[in-house]
């Protein structure tokens, strides 16, 4: 929960009309201890929240061994009650990681579409076949509903409703004070290329990727990358395909569209995003976009 709540945090030091209370879903605890270790005092029980319409409140993701447990779920059956009388209020209700077990168990799911954490895909389906998961997306918005798929993909979705809330520049400017460059958006998959490929221990090869990643708007040759791990271009090329199963050139396109993308998707020009990507004119981005997105 830290994640989305330290966003709306630095949007009420911007200036956004915020509020944030932290809750509990059983009635006699004022005080818990997470089970990343993380203590929380003064809690307030959910019975004494007084929500509005456009509140907003947030699930964060369960211990997995909580989501089998059939005595937990039950005396989860009051707050869950709760949550369907909020929602049909016209309180907003978001859920981060394996928090779309506890909505999918309330009800709130039923026919509806939503997303969780990737790991916990083919458990949500055999729970709840009622609901249509959509596993490789970042957030899915459906009647009021939203879900994420992770505690990065939180912060996405805690980005989007600030966007919704107070605008495109308010966003952007909360992105940059927690140092997030691009706010990904719901369609984009959980799976970015920026950690795709990096399943390894060849740290040579980690750092050639780093290199590429933070030097788009660069002509890198091959022998400039191959200076920055020691070795001759053509090992580099043999090297870096035998370990991520992709050559350097495929690499740094498929770099060059998810962060085109991006900043398209941010309101950035065409011609910018060529610029920021190293490629020298619209059309070549155009084309590159053809190629690997059939655009």
């Amino acid at each position: 929960m830290t994640g989305p709540a330290h966003i709306f945090y630095e949007s009420a030091c911007y200036g956004g009309p915020v509020r944030s209370l932290f809750s509990t879903m059983f009635l006699d605890q004022v005080e818990v201890v997470s089970s990343s270790s993380l203590a929380f005092g003064q809690l307030t029980p959910y019975n004494r929240l007084d929500l509005e319409k456009g509140d907003l409140i947030f699930i964060p993701g369960l211990e997995g061994s909580l989501l089998l447990t059939e005595a937990f779920l039950e005396s989860a059956k009051p707050f869950l009650a709760w949550l369907r009388e909020q929602h049909a209020r016209g309180v907003l209700v978001c859920s981060v990681c394996t928090g779309a077990f506890l909505l999918a168990e309330s009800g709130l799911l039923d026919g509806l579409s939503c997303t969780t954490h990737w790991k916990y895909a083919e458990r949500f389906t055999r729970r709840y076949p009622g609901i249509r998961l959509l596993a490789n997306r970042l957030f899915v918005r459906e009647e009021g509903i939203f879900t994420s798929a992770g505690v990065a993909s939180g912060i996405d979705l805690a980005l989007h409703l600030v966007q919704q809330l107070w605008g495109p520049y308010f966003a952007a400017q909360i992105a940059k004070e927690v140092v997030v460059y691009f706010r990904r958006a719901p369609d984009d998959p959980q799976f970015s290329v920026f950690i795709q490929y990096r399943n390894h221990i060849d740290n040579r090869i980690h750092l050639i990727q780093d290199r590429l990643a933070q030097s788009l708007d660069q002509k890198l040759t091959v022998e400039d990358l191959a200076d920055v791990v020691s070795m001759s271009p053509r090992n580099l090329t043999r090297l870096f395909k035998k370990t991520t199963q992709i050559t350097i050139g495929d690499y740094l396109e498929k770099l060059r569209v998810e962060r085109a993308e991006q900043l398209i998707s941010d309101g950035q020009t065409m011609q910018a995003a060529a610029l920021h990507c190293g490629l020298k004119s619209t059309n070549q981005l155009r084309s590159l976009l053809r190629r690997h997105r059939g655009a």
